[in-house]
């Protein structure tokens, strides 16, 4: 079922049962209250024809026979029975009347009056004491003038009731349709986002609703979608054209190197040389690995120091750097040693500054490279920083976009992924990274800690 048919089905059955209680409520409140106002009539008339048959001998005869003239309507001899001492109609010609027991006779002079219904027809008698004696007097009136007002009252109502439930399915089917139009057209959207166009949002409605929230998230897990869809494009393209270097390198080596038998030096320096191709490709694909498993790491920070991690890292680095006829120079200016205790995980974070600081060592051109461990309002900062060739501004903003490389990097190699993992890893524990170069000048990585609380 359809919102818009349930938000119809539930407006109409809402609306069907208030009506019908409410239809309910008034029909036998008004029931109950024209049975009182006839009975309340019926009281008078019981009154007026006590007067009237009782009464006659103390009232004058001219009294007597306007009273009569007045009231001749209402005081027919075949509606009212007056009863004496004795159970007997001694006044009216209502005799012998099946409805009217002994036990109503006696309820009436215990109670000074009574009023029930019986054969349609409407009954009230009352306690009358005289000079002659004590009667009680009976009228009676039928009850078809009672019954065809609550036949009609009836018949409003229903029809009422129908006209009701009709006018609100309808008018149901028209609200929802005004309610649903926002949702139906965020569903035609979406229905016309294809695989080309996955990056393109929904337009906002500004409504500051549910719906408007709901465009947003839409467009937050269409953000996801296609930053996951983009590094699918870019590791096709990267590994098609990326890996072909080094395969391509180990194919060609090894077709040259059968063709004829070769020397043991030969031999060595094929396979060192296809070694370090293979071990690229490894390299890579771990990074590749390790970054597709960054959002499943579960809690794993333990207490470390970061200081310690950067001096392993100067030495794993620091013969490379010789090789590229730099140096790595570090700066520790921090006078609080609990600054330098970070929870966080290690193997991770040393990965991020490694490929950090060797990033620089590449591009340092024989000049050093800077690590500068200092401290700011109880907050641990790291720069490093190299006086090479620079980054240019226009790569400034997508250099630690996954693949992404720079168009100075000339021969230096790269593939474009340990910026990104970097990135990614200090995301991950909170730490702040930005990049600052300068073309021909240098670059400077500053890297913000979390504030130690």
């Amino acid at each position: 079922m359809t919102l818009r048919n349930r938000f119809t089905l539930i407006s109409s059955l809402s609306f069907g049962i208030v009506s019908i209680i409410t239809s309910a409520v008034i029909f036998f409140a008004y029931y109950d209250s024209t049975k009182i106002f006839y009975f309340e009539k019926l009281r008078n008339t019981a009154l007026i024809s006590a007067i009237y048959y009782l009464e006659k001998d103390e009232l004058p005869k001219d009294r007597h026979a306007q009273i009569k003239k007045e009231y001749n309507h209402l005081i027919q001899n075949n509606r009212v029975a007056v009863y004496n001492q004795n159970n007997e109609v001694t006044f009216g010609h209502n005799v012998n009347d099946k409805n009217i027991k002994l036990s109503h006779l006696q309820a009436v002079r215990n109670n000074k009056g009574i009023q029930f219904m019986s054969d349609n027809q409407f009954y009230y008698g009352i306690f009358y004491p005289d000079n002659q004696g004590d009667f009680v007097v009976f009228v009676k009136s039928s009850n078809d003038s009672f019954q065809s007002q609550i036949l009609r009252l009836a018949i409003i109502m229903l029809s009422v009731l129908v006209i009701g439930l009709l006018a609100i399915y309808f008018l149901s089917r028209y609200l929802s349709k005004v309610v649903y139009k926002p949702i139906s057209n965020v569903v035609e959207r979406i229905n016309k986002v294809d695989y080309n166009n996955i990056s393109t949002a929904i337009t906002s409605t500004n409504t500051n609703d549910e719906i408007e929230d709901l465009i947003k998230s839409y467009n937050k897990l269409l953000g996801r979608i296609s930053e996951n869809v983009l590094l699918q494009q870019n590791f096709i393209n990267y590994v098609s054209h990326e890996f072909k270097t080094p395969l391509a390198a180990i194919s060609g080596n090894l077709e040259v190197f059968a063709q004829k038998d070769r020397t043991p030096e030969e031999y060595r320096e094929v396979a060192k040389e296809s070694l370090d191709n293979v071990y690229e490709i490894e390299n890579i694909l771990n990074n590749l690995l390790l970054m597709s498993g960054m959002t499943k790491l579960e809690s794993s920070h333990k207490p470390m120091r970061v200081d310690e991690l950067i001096w392993k890292i100067y030495e794993k680095l620091e013969p490379k750097a010789k090789v590229n006829n730099s140096s790595i120079k570090i700066q520790l200016q921090v006078t609080q040693p609990s600054l330098l205790e970070f929870p966080g995980n290690e193997t991770l974070l040393y990965l991020a500054l490694y490929n950090i600081v060797e990033n620089a060592i590449k591009y340092s051109y024989g000049k050093p490279v800077v690590l500068t461990l200092s401290e700011k309002e109880n907050q641990l900062y790291i720069e490093v920083r190299d006086e090479g060739r620079g980054i240019p501004s226009e790569d400034l903003d997508k250099i630690s976009e996954t693949f992404y490389r720079g168009k100075n990097v000339d021969t230096v190699k790269g593939s474009g992924i340990g910026l990104s993992l970097s990135k990614s890893i200090f995301d991950h524990h909170h730490i702040v990274m930005k990049i600052d170069s300068i073309l021909n000048v240098g670059t400077s990585v500053l890297l913000e800690f979390p504030v130690n609380s």
